[in-house]
């Protein structure tokens, strides 16, 4: 038997949901079908955020009665914001510009409950190896990067590739768990509470 869901969540991003199980905490997934794009002059960090949001609204808009958590994240580079890959050319160009160099990834989280929503973006940093044209070919042709916002998977064999990460690894994955607490008391909902629920 299934538990029952304690919370809704605005993705059908499967490392979202899997963070989710690790926690404990049965969700219902209902993505947004939203088709996120950055507005002209839009930093990256600010993109995330009202991605998440827009998610989250748009999913509790649709008369669900849990929570909806919607989330979004974006690899900052340079300046530029790199979603995920249109094809793998697109990949590998993403994966040459991010080789021996840091980059941000702004992961926006936002918790929709009633006509309330609050939210919030959480930064790492990430640094990655130098990186020679055949690791690169051969990532790609993994399949792995192609659903993955800056081309790449931290918690796969992505992780082959990254040398080091200043912030929560939950934030590069794509739902910065440390944050929840925060997110849930600011709605007037206990997280401790949600998580200790047989």
């Amino acid at each position: 038997m299934q538990p029952t869901p304690r919370l809704v969540l605005a993705s059908s991003s499967p490392r979202r949901r899997e963070l989710l199980a690790l926690l404990g905490i049965p969700c219902r997934v209902i993505p947004s079908g939203l088709d996120e794009r950055q507005l002209p002059d839009e930093g990256a960090a600010g993109f995330a955020l009202r991605a998440a949001r827009d998610k989250a609204l748009a999913v509790a808009g649709s008369g669900t009665e849990l929570p909806v958590l919607g989330s979004d994240t974006v690899v900052e580079v340079g300046g530029v914001a790199l979603g995920k890959p249109v094809d793998e050319h697109d990949a590998i160009n993403m994966l040459r510009r991010l080789a021996g160099r840091s980059h941000h990834v702004h992961t926006g989280v936002a918790l929709a409950v009633g006509d309330r929503c609050e939210s919030l973006v959480d930064t790492a940093v990430v640094r990655f190896l130098p990186l020679d044209d055949a690791t690169i070919r051969w990532y790609v042709a993994t399949g792995e990067p192609m659903d993955k916002a800056g081309a790449y998977a931290v918690q796969g064999r992505g992780g082959l590739l990254v040398e080091s990460i200043e912030g929560s690894p939950s934030t590069v994955i794509g739902l910065p768990i440390h944050r929840l607490p925060e997110l849930f008391t600011r709605c007037g909902l206990d997280f401790w509470e949600l998580i200790r629920q047989p």
